[in-house]
């Protein structure tokens, strides 16, 4: 014999399987039914729902909140992409201004190698006028 919550019990061997009983079967689960009911009944009302009044409150200020903080999270993004557009431009111009820099002095330094390729072109020009004319002027002493 031995004891299971304060019970007197013994071992019964049936089918092969040895199985604790206290003698009386009907007893047991009697006992055993009417503590099962306790603790569930004991469990029902610890884990109820709320009422339908209490739930729709709390779902009414859970949804509040939700709002509120969908709110704030706009705000904030909303102050961020202000920012990086602002930033944005910022450095648009910058690059604008560097891209209208460098443009002018390509430019600057192309018309420098025009007037340069023109000076040559015009000295080529008037040398061989020169030439031309130094060459007119042997034939026309030969002939």
């Amino acid at each position: 014999m031995s004891r299971i919550l304060g019970f007197k019990t013994k071992y019964i061997i049936r089918g092969g399987f040895k199985m604790a009983g206290n003698g009386s079967n009907s007893s047991s689960f009697l006992r055993g039914f009417l503590i099962g009911s306790f603790l569930g009944a004991l469990a029902g009302i610890l884990f109820a729902p709320k009422s339908g009044k209490e739930l729709r409150a709390e779902l009414k200020q859970k949804g509040e909140e939700a709002l509120d903080e969908s709110k704030h999270l706009y705000s904030e993004a909303r102050v961020k992409a202000k920012a990086i557009i602002e930033e944005g431009r910022l450095k648009a111009k910058e690059i604008l201004k560097e891209a209208e820099e460098k443009a002018s002095a390509v430019i600057k330094e192309a018309k420098t190698e025009v007037k340069k390729v023109k000076e040559a072109a015009e000295a080529g020009i008037e040398a061989t006028k020169h030439e031309l004319s130094k060459k007119e002027e042997k034939n026309k002493t030969k002939a």
